[in-house]
């Protein structure tokens, strides 16, 4: 490695790795405070909040990434600037590439551990610190529970290897509307497929309404026709509370996992969860690149600022790129998820513009 990459390369560590630490700090920090009214009421003991905070790491590492990648990319780069040391390198013959291949490199290393991190330990975190937080907070769970009046778009497995998935869950009357059950064999091979308008539970059982039963063979081709019932008694031993308490979450689960699900929902005709599904499967694949499209971004911006444009200058301008991003990020994934984007262009539709934007500024570096 040559000296000057070593150069930058130490600037750019330092830089991050502060700014990590920091962000964590603080986010740790805000986090107590704006719950120490209900850590105090729970009396919460420090090992539990050791574990809360401790599990909560990988997230925090996951969210504060980029922003640390943009941050010591335009601190050290700007630096260079404002000493001149970017027009000794040019004067040189160095090209921009020449200057940034260490900060680049740097970022699509930290894009791979994102996108290990997020996959490996993230989902088991989140689940970690849910039940952490159901521990520390049970009252307060149980009230939230009974407020919420209306799920919508719940699937979740069952028992005797079913698939649940409902359109809307009435938690104040245990009803159940738009319906949808496929049981599987042990290879997973959809056996039966049951479609109901409404079901309702009372007096420990499961009711269902305009129901159609479909049976498939082993081929997962219908074997007879469908049986109608207007009204029809289920043996299904889940409870509304079972249903409340096993929602499947696609934070919860690895891209394996999310696939596998997406498989078994592809049968079962539930076009907006499926949709949804595969928005949130491509995103596990876009958002790692955050790292390096925004390192991308930040190249010009510290190469075109003033001399004293350093310091709480390029803080200002991180957050307002960083601002930007992630709105467009969030607007593209909502337009997905409506169904106007195709899931993987919502996924990866900021990425795009943004690099297509990092480039087009680079390439007008004088």
């Amino acid at each position: 490695m040559r000296i000057l990459d070593r150069y930058i390369l130490k600037s750019v560590l330092a830089l991050f790795f502060q700014c990590l630490f920091t962000f964590l700090f603080l986010y740790i920090i805000i986090d107590v405070f704006s719950n120490l009214d209900e850590i105090l009421k729970q009396k919460a003991n420090i090992d539990i909040l050791l574990r809360y905070y401790a599990a909560y790491l990988p997230i925090i590492f996951v969210q504060v990434s980029p922003i640390a990648c943009l941050l010591s990319t335009l601190y050290t780069l700007g630096k260079l600037n404002r000493s001149n040391e970017l027009i000794a390198m040019r004067s040189a013959g160095m090209s921009i590439f020449q200057i940034t291949k260490t900060v680049i490199i740097f970022g699509v290393i930290i894009s791979a551990c994102v996108f290990w991190v997020n996959d490996r330990f993230v989902p088991s975190s989140m689940n970690l610190t849910e039940n952490i937080k159901k521990q520390m907070d049970a009252e307060s769970r149980k009230n939230k529970d009974k407020k919420q009046d209306i799920i919508t778009n719940l699937s979740m497995y069952g028992l005797k290897n079913r698939l649940f998935f409902v359109n809307k869950f009435h938690l104040s009357t245990n009803t159940m509307e738009g319906i949808i059950i496929l049981e599987h064999d042990e290879k997973q091979n959809i056996t039966k497929k049951i479609v109901a308008n409404k079901g309702v539970y009372k007096d420990g059982q499961w009711t269902f309404y305009q129901c159609i039963t479909y049976a498939f063979d082993e081929h997962v081709q219908i074997k007879e026709e469908p049986k109608y019932q207007e009204e029809e008694i289920m043996d299904i031993p889940e409870s509304p509370h079972d249903f409340l308490h096993q929602i499947l979450r696609p934070d919860y689960m690895t891209i394996a996992q999310l696939q596998s699900y997406i498989d078994k929902l592809a049968k079962s005709g539930a076009v907006t969860v499926i949709r949804n599904m595969k928005v949130d499967l491509f995103a596990r694949f876009a958002s790692p690149l955050t790292s390096i499209i925004i390192i991308l971004i930040g190249i010009p911006f510290s190469m075109m600022m003033k001399k004293r444009a350093t310091g709480m200058s390029s803080v200002g301008l991180s957050i307002m790129v960083g601002f930007f991003y992630y709105v467009l990020n969030a607007v593209s994934l909502a337009l997905g998820k409506g169904g106007v984007f195709p899931p993987f262009l919502a996924a990866f539709f900021s990425h795009i513009v943004a690099f297509t934007a990092a480039i087009l500024l680079i390439r007008s570096l004088p």
